[in-house]
């Protein structure tokens, strides 16, 4: 897959983001869905937005026993979403499970990708209340390669480690990063932000764009500044 703006549909029903997707007039933005409109409109939103011709990264974070991850990930690659997600905290065991059940009789299946840290942890939370010794960087870091190593596509890590994790991980391991802002713009909950053209230096595969975006009184507009800023188009 090339480079692209991902756009994150934080919306609490299909009729909103059907609406919302309707003002993109014929252009098909690589689109998020997230645990609140998944929960709202179950599967059904996955395979109504994926008939009208958009790539879906499916992020629900899965994060448990490796037995019921498996479970899960073999129901959501029937989905056809081209990236789906898990927790990386949840060990190399937990994602090469995920693995095994996202993968297809023919062997295909949804690029994976595993959170490393929320970008809305900054690196007092990380110490004080999640009791992790080392520094967010390190820390991204060993959980990045921990995913390589369980034979998943790549990360979500904030821009910020972006670059860190290509290092660790090689070049085409993907790094799928939120918490990316327009200059000047609000950081909301988000610790760890960056602009889009900051996002593309640091080394970010796809960056995952929402209220800048779904919030502006264009949309449109938006995702294209977007795309130009991070794509340089």
């Amino acid at each position: 897959m090339a480079k692209d703006v991902i756009v994150a549909l934080d919306f609490k029903s299909a009729r909103e983001t059907y609406d919302f997707l309707d003002l993109f007039q014929g252009e098909k933005p690589f689109i998020k869905i997230g645990m609140e409109l998944f929960y709202a409109e179950g599967p059904a939103i996955v395979r109504e937005i994926k008939r009208r011709g958009h790539k879906i990264f499916l992020d629900l974070k899965l994060h448990d026993i490796p037995n019921t991850v498996e479970k899960a990930m073999r129901v959501l690659s029937s989905l056809n979403a081209d990236m789906c997600n898990l927790h990386a905290a949840g060990t190399r065991a937990m994602m090469s499970a995920a693995i095994k059940g996202l993968t297809r009789e023919d062997g295909t299946r949804p690029l994976l990708i595993a959170v490393t840290q929320l970008t809305s942890t900054d690196e007092a939370a990380l110490k004080n209340e999640l009791l992790v010794g080392a520094s967010m960087e390190e820390t991204v870091k060993s959980y990045a390669l921990n995913a390589k190593q369980a034979g998943l596509d790549g990360v979500v890590c904030s821009p910020l480690e972006a670059g860190k994790v290509h290092e660790t991980c090689g070049k085409n391991f993907l790094t799928v990063t939120p918490g990316v802002r327009f200059a000047g713009g609000d950081a909301g909950d988000q610790k760890r932000i960056a602009t889009p053209d900051k996002a593309r230096e640091l080394g970010s595969d796809y960056i995952v764009v929402g209220r800048p975006i779904t919030a502006a009184e264009d949309p449109a507009g938006a995702y294209e500044r977007c795309i130009k800023e991070f794509l340089r188009k």
